[in-house]
């Protein structure tokens, strides 16, 4: 396994631990809103994964 994919799957992880804040969270209104900002964290740190090489 490449380190590549060794990397995407951390953040694949790392994004399905923070879909489960944000189900765990629901209801009370600051924990839902830090879990999407890490979603969101998540999400920006996948960027280069699927950018073009150059």
């Amino acid at each position: 396994m490449s380190n590549r994919s060794i990397n995407l799957l951390g953040w694949v992880l790392f994004i399905v631990s923070a879909i489960g804040f944000i189900i765990a969270g629901w209801g009370d209104f600051w924990s839902t809103v830090g879990s999407v900002f890490f979603l969101v964290a998540c999400l920006v740190f996948l960027i280069p994964f699927f950018r073009p090489r150059g």
